[in-house]
């Protein structure tokens, strides 16, 4: 610890004195948070508007002709209810119905009153997961009394198809650029490494723990991975508002202010970038702290 001071100064150093690497080891890890990022920032919003769709956008599930307003209300709905995935279930009489048509259409619906009204039944249902859109359907057709049910299923596919492309597209993309960053900041490191070897070979022979060795090093790729994080955080709060009126294109949503998404993203990107350049650097020294001073200079 008494030397942690002149080792951080030493991980400091290597960043600048090998900054054309330090340069592309930065540019690396920056598109794989931004994309990283991005990936996220879309995902958050689907989830966010298929949450808000499965409570907020109802389906109507019709009752047969012989269910009244009794037996609806003691029978049909409570048994609706206590299937899964039901957010909110509320009865929509028949005569509610035909008094909004008669608003809609005028005087045409006034004498369809009472016995006359040729209309069913309904309740409006709204779902917690949309994805379950199709189950939760059979269920509720499954239900005695049940007749037919508004189809809405093209919006729940579309919705759920979106955040499960976003998904796994992003997370390919981070998969391949973080083993992309890896190696690119172990050759930074590596070249680093090159450049002291001298230094490191006299530091081994008279004694130096490995520990001593290598901290250098992981602070080298700490600060890398650092740097990453805080370009990221900033770029990407401006190209947030591009990206989701790009993804409003695909499908009409209201994005999540940024101010709610900032502190979580920034803390990702800066510990995410902190941990890979961190490990990058323990890749590349790994070989060196089994060698004794002559080895490293390859005598």
């Amino acid at each position: 610890m008494r030397g942690f001071g002149y080792l951080f100064k030493e991980g400091i150093r290597s960043v600048w004195n090998n900054r054309m690497m330090s340069a592309a080891s930065i540019g690396v890890l920056l598109s794989c948070l931004l994309i990283t990022g991005a990936a996220m920032l879309i995902s958050m919003n689907v989830n966010n508007v298929v949450e808000q769709v499965g409570k907020d956008n109802q389906i109507t599930v019709f009752l047969t002709d012989d269910i009244d307003d009794v037996k609806a209300l003691q029978q049909v709905g409570p048994e609706i209810r206590r299937l899964d995935n039901i957010a909110s279930c509320e009865f929509y009489s028949k005569d509610e119905a035909i008094n909004e048509w008669e608003k809609e259409l005028g005087p045409l619906f006034s004498e369809l009153q009472g016995d006359e009204n040729p209309l069913p039944n309904a309740f409006h249902v709204a779902m917690v997961d949309l994805s379950q859109y199709e189950d939760t359907v059979k269920n509720i057709k499954n239900v005695e009394g049940v007749d037919i049910i508004s189809d809405r299923s093209e919006l729940a596919k579309r919705l759920t198809d979106l955040n499960r492309l976003v998904t796994q597209v992003g997370m390919w993309l981070v998969l391949a650029l973080g083993i992309v960053s890896l190696f690119i900041i172990s050759n930074s490191v590596r070249m680093t490494m090159y450049s002291r070897r001298f230094e490191i070979s006299i530091m081994k022979s008279v004694g130096a723990t490995n520990h001593f060795v290598r901290t250098p090093f992981v602070i080298e790729g700490i600060v890398l991975g650092l740097i990453s994080g805080l370009l990221a955080s900033v770029i990407i709060a401006f190209l947030y508002k591009a990206m989701m009126t790009a993804v409003k294109y695909i499908v009409p949503i209201t994005e999540i202010p940024y101010d709610r998404l900032a502190p979580t993203m920034t803390a990702g990107f800066i510990i995410f970038g902190m941990v890979v350049g961190a490990i990058g650097a323990l890749i590349s020294i790994g070989r060196y702290l089994n060698m004794e001073g002559g080895e490293i200079l390859g005598w």
